[in-house]
This record gives structure tokens, C-alpha cells and sequence, in this order.
């Protein structure tokens, strides 16, 4: 079976720095029509770093929407038609510092699937050298080495709650136990 619906009309209520917001209005299947609001936002990238003590850097920073810090792996909106890949290196580089000699597609996550278009795609790098890292001018953050194990049981005690960080050590970890890094 097909779902569907069918954009019918669309009126731009909200054009601002990292998002766009639309009303429309939808066609749906039974003939009726529905309010969709919809946030359109260009994407973004998760990095998950990998040392060779098999330790994953977080950043921790402030997050002014729940107005407390988290420690999330290093992520970053993508610009309009950015390559996801190269996004992630530049935010690795960017907020950790780090050049890796490996990167490894860890898929995609659509974190908000109901109302909003974000595709976050993440990675995995390993093969880590350091240099100095290019933070933005309204970025501020501390990075934190974390053991690999430790960080699968803070995402399991609920001490990681970023969705990106949560899936992204997830699946670093299962690879991990399954010999694959």
C-alpha cells in the first residue's frame, strides 16, 4: 500500500538564518484537506571521533533551548548544497582540531520526522591527528575524551540525551564489537 498526501498550496510564514517555515495545505488520500507546517533546514552532520585509545571526543556546549550545556559529539549545520562528507570534516577539523585518515558513513537519521526536513548525516573518523581547532565566533565549547564503553553506557543511563550523539556512539560501539573498526 502507497501512502500519500499532495502539497496543494504553500504560503512562506518564517524566512530566518537556519530555517525556513512554510504552511501548507495537503491533499490527503480520503479527499480531505490538512495543515501541515513544515520547518525546512538545510541539514547537518555528526561526527563521531575515534582516537586510537578507542575514546570518543564530545564537545560539551551550551544549548540555549533547554539552557544547559550537553555533551554531544561534534556536529554541524551544512550550508545550502554543501557536500555532507566534507561538512563533517570541516566540522571535525573546526571544533576538535582533528584530521582523520578514515572516514566511515554511518547512514542518516531524520531526527524530526513529523513537521521538520533535517537529514543529519553521520560518521565515524579514526586515524586521528590534532592541530588547532576554528571554532565560529559564537561557538564555545570544551572537548572531552570519553573511553568508548563509557560512553555506550552513558547513552544507556540516559546521560547523553542528544538524539545524533545517542544513535551515532551506537552504532560506533556496535561496530566496535563486532570487529569492524
Amino acid at each position: 500500500m502507497h501512502l500519500w498526501e499532495k502539497t496543494l498550496e504553500r504560503k512562506l510564514i518564517y524566512d530566518g538564518k537556519i530555517m525556513k517555515v512554510t504552511k501548507d495545505v495537503a491533499l490527503l488520500e480520503n479527499g480531505e484537506t490538512a495543515i501541515r507546517e513544515i520547518v525546512h533546514h538545510s541539514g547537518g552532520v555528526c561526527v563521531v571521533p575515534l582516537n586510537d585509545k578507542k575514546e570518543v571526543l564530545l564537545v560539551k556546549q551550551f544549548r540555549y533551548p533547554f539552557q544547559s550545556d550537553l555533551l554531544e559529539v561534534p556536529a554541524g549545520k551544512r550550508e545550502e548544497g554543501e557536500d555532507p562528507r566534507g561538512c563533517g570534516i570541516r566540522e571535525l577539523k573546526e571544533e576538535v582540531g582533528a584530521v582523520a585518515d578514515k572516514i566511515v558513513d554511518l547512514g542518516v537519521l531524520y531526527p524530526t520526522v513529523a513537521y521538520d526536513t533535517e537529514v543529519i548525516h553521520m560518521y565515524l573518523a579514526t586515524g586521528l591527528t590534532f592541530g588547532s581547532r576554528h571554532l565560529d565566533e559564537d561557538e564555545f565549547l570544551d572537548v572531552q575524551a570519553v573511553p568508548l564503553e563509557e560512553a555506550y553506557a552513558m547513552v544507556m543511563a540516559g546521560e547523553l540525551p542528544d538524539a545524533k550523539t545517542q544513535i551515532a556512539i551506537m552504532k560506533t560501539y556496535l561496530l566496535e564489537k563486532e570487529g569492524k573498526l
